[in-house]
């Protein structure tokens, strides 16, 4: 317990300091009180907070540019092309969108602050509040950090985009997780190459990585049911890709806006990943249920090809 909490810490040391009582106060003790001896211990050894550790000595020194720290090959860093990860793509291509120029940085959740990947190493040349505190900046600050940089952006004020957003976030993240880490083929196909392989060459390791991921899928997809029931799951994937493709209508962005917002950036970080053939998907059953929408299909190629292309990369 700090010192100065209890009572009777507190008063022991007001008559210490004026000299009038000893340093002992033996009037009635509280049943959460240090004894004595202890209290002592903490006088000759108080706490001392230590400043942050500073980052690891393999981090990068140039820090001209702000760094994405993303899931992706080293090859696909060094030409700034999309993550295999849905997450990360999401904050990549919305950095892009909003024309904050980056580098991306291989890496995986271990090396994360919050555990879990994207974050930013932010450039020193564009010093921000929440940069001078926290290094580096995790995906759940990224928001206050983009605000901070004073970049225009142009988020919907629509007040179904939260109801939409929680389709992507579960829905069509369900089925996602169910076509990436349950589904057999997929599994030795896509998740071990991408996610597995990299990390280890011991058999091993990658096996107990193979069913901590399987493992972690299927307990968030048993969170709100007793079974994992696959018709329904990609049922309802499949209402989801109907409601956002009725919803996006015409447009070539989500609520009408001139140009992508996050909520766009969210939609193309599944519908790329499930579209695109360097995936190797075997099993492409929510490929082809979301084939069905044309304009959602559309709103993917116009992304990669202004954010993405050769020409814009």
């Amino acid at each position: 317990m700090p010192l100065g909490e209890d009572g009777d810490d507190t008063d022991s040391r007001k008559g210490s300091s004026s000299g009038n009582i000893s340093l002992t106060h033996h009037g009635p003790r509280h049943w959460w009180s240090l004894p004595t001896p202890v209290r002592r211990l903490f006088d000759n050894f108080p706490l001392q907070t230590y400043a942050a550790n500073e980052l690891p000595q393999r981090a990068p020194t140039d820090r001209t540019q702000h760094l994405l720290y993303v899931f992706t090959t080293p090859e696909a860093a060094r030409r700034g092309e999309p993550s295999f990860n849905p997450s990360c793509l999401k904050w990549q291509t919305y950095l892009k969108v909003l024309g904050i120029e980056h580098n991306t940085v291989r890496s995986n959740n271990h090396a994360s602050p919050t555990g879990a990947l994207p974050f930013v190493l932010p450039s020193a040349s564009f010093p921000t509040a929440l940069a001078d505190v926290s290094l580096p900046i995790g995906s759940n600050k990224l928001q206050r950090w983009i605000r901070e940089l004073k970049v225009s952006t142009q988020e919907p004020s629509d007040f179904r985009c939260d109801a939409y957003l929680a389709l992507i976030d579960n829905r069509i993240r369900n089925a996602w997780l169910y076509t990436l880490y349950l589904q057999p083929t997929n599994f030795t196909a896509v998740a071990q190459r991408l996610y597995i392989t990299p990390c280890s060459s011991n058999p091993l390791v990658r096996a107990t990585i193979a069913q901590q991921l399987r493992s972690a899928a299927a307990d968030e997809l048993l969170k709100h049911t007793a079974v994992i029931d696959v018709e329904s799951v990609y049922s309802d994937a499949q209402r989801a890709f109907a409601a956002l493709s009725t919803l996006l209508g015409d447009s070539d962005n989500f609520f009408g806006a001139d140009k992508p917002s996050l909520f766009d950036a969210s939609v193309f970080a599944y519908t790329h990943l499930l579209l695109d053939e360097g995936m190797g998907w075997k099993e492409d059953r929510m490929s082809r249920g979301l084939k069905k929408y044309f304009n959602l299909v559309q709103h993917r190629e116009r992304i990669v090809e202004v954010y993405f292309s050769k020409q814009s990369l």
